[in-house]
């Protein structure tokens, strides 16, 4: 890949990110998940988590758009990435 489409790939995604946000006129604060909370996502914007390489339990972070439109943030556990790669 070449420098030039890398930098056009990153400022179109820079771009959508600044998009994003400024549809989003509230500004929302992560919920912890308890079990058994309705969630009513309608679209997954982004799946965040640590990265590690230890396979433990990690916090991870959820944005989405919620069933009526608007953007909400939930913090989750759950295992580390690392351990889906363990034999």
């Amino acid at each position: 890949m070449n420098t030039r489409t890398l930098l056009v790939t990153a400022l179109a995604c820079i771009t959508f990110a600044g998009l994003a946000q400024a549809n989003d006129t509230s500004t929302s604060q992560a919920v912890p998940y308890h079990y058994g909370m309705p969630l009513h996502v309608s679209k997954v914007i982004s799946l965040s988590e640590p990265s590690t390489l230890e396979c433990k339990v990690v916090k991870a972070d959820m944005k989405y758009i919620d069933d009526t439109g608007k953007a909400a943030e939930i913090i989750y556990r759950k295992l580390s990435d690392a351990c889906t790669n363990q034999g």
